[in-house]
C-alpha cells in the first residue's frame, strides 16, 4: 500500500541501490534514481512510469548535485527518504595506489555523499524532517590489506554522520549509518578500480584472495526489506548492521580490538591525559 513518501536512491543503477528502488516502487512509493549511467532503469521505468524518475548524475561533482538535488526535489514537489548510496572499490595495497586514483575513490565514497547530504538538508528541514540514510560498510572498524581505501573512504563516512545526526536531529531529520555486509553487487568487478600490482606484496595478495574466497554472497534484494523497515521506524538507530553473518563479525572484532587495547593498558595509563 502507498504511504506517499518519495525517496531520493543513488547509485541506483545496480547493485544495493537498484534493490532499493524496486523495494520502493513495489511499495508504491516514488522514487528519484540517481545514477552516471541510467540506462539501465529503463525497464523500471517503462513498469512504474508515474512513480519513478530517473536522474543522470555523477556525486563527485558538487555542483551537479546541487542542481540534481533541485531536480529530484521538484519531480515529486518534496522528497522524505534519502539513501546515500553511491560508491565504488579502490582494490590495491596502500603504496600501489596512485594520487589520481586515491583523490577519485575518495570524491565517490566520502565527498559525494558529503555533498548529496549537504544538498539535501534544506529540502528535509523545510518540509519538518525525513530520513537519511548513509550506506557505509560493516568493516569500517578496522583497515583491511587491499581495501584500506574504501575502508577509509567509509569510515570518514561513519564519522561525519554521526556528527551529522546530532547537528540536524532538532530539525525531525533522522540520519543512520547503514553498514552493509557483503552481498553480491559486482562491487568487485564493474565497481572497482585497479592498481598496478608491485611484486613485494604477492604472496600478501594471495594470501588475502584466499582469505576473501568464492563464496557466493547474498543477492542485494535480501537486504531490501531492511532498508524498507528501518526508514519506517519512528525512531531509527544511529547505527544498523545489515546482514546476519556480518553482525556476528563485527562482534567479534569488536571483542578482538578490545582485547588488544586491554593488553596494552599498563603502557595507556602512563599518560595522565
Amino acid at each position: 500500500m502507498a504511504t506517499g513518501r518519495v525517496w531520493l536512491i543513488t547509485g541506483a543503477s545496480r547493485g544495493l541501490g537498484r534493490a532499493f528502488t524496486e523495494a520502493a516502487l513495489a511499495r508504491g512509493e516514488r522514487v528519484v534514481a540517481a545514477a552516471r549511467s541510467v540506462e539501465p532503469l529503463d525497464e523500471l521505468t517503462e513498469r512504474y512510469p508515474e512513480h519513478l524518475v530517473r536522474l543522470p548524475l555523477d556525486v563527485s561533482d558538487r555542483q551537479a548535485v546541487l542542481q540534481g538535488v533541485e531536480q529530484a526535489a521538484a519531480a515529486f514537489g518534496r522528497m522524505d527518504v534519502v539513501v546515500n548510496n553511491a560508491g565504488g572499490m579502490l582494490y590495491g595495497m596502500v603504496e600501489e595506489a596512485t594520487e589520481e586514483q586515491i583523490r577519485a575513490h575518495l570524491d565517490v565514497n566520502f565527498f559525494g555523499a558529503v555533498w548529496v547530504a549537504q544538498a539535501v538538508l534544506p529540502h528535509l528541514r523545510a518540509h519538518g524532517g525525513g530520513r537519511l540514510l548513509q550506506v557505509t560498510s560493516m568493516g569500517t572498524g578496522g583497515g583491511m590489506a587491499t581495501v584500506g581505501f574504501y575502508g577509509a573512504g567509509k569510515a570518514a563516512l561513519d564519522s561525519v554522520s554521526e556528527a551529522l545526526a546530532m547537528e540536524v536531529d532538532a530539525f525531525g531529520i533522522k540520519v543512520t549509518i547503514v553498514q552493509m555486509g557483503g552481498y553480491n553487487t559486482h562491487l568487485f568487478t564493474v565497481g572497482t578500480t585497479t592498481i598496478q600490482p608491485l611484486p613485494q606484496y604477492q604472496s600478501l595478495r594471495t594470501k588475502m584472495e584466499a582469505m576473501w574466497g568464492d563464496a557466493v554472497a547474498p543477492e542485494p534484494g535480501t537486504a531490501a526489506p531492511v532498508i524498507m523497515e528501518l526508514a519506517a521506524l519512528p525512531d531509527p538507530p544511529r547505527r544498523l548492521i545489515v546482514g546476519s553473518q556480518s553482525f556476528d563479525h563485527v562482534l567479534e572484532m569488536g571483542q578482538a580490538q578490545m582485547n588488544l587495547y586491554r593488553s596494552w593498558e599498563h603502557l595507556s595509563r602512563i599518560a595522565p591525559g
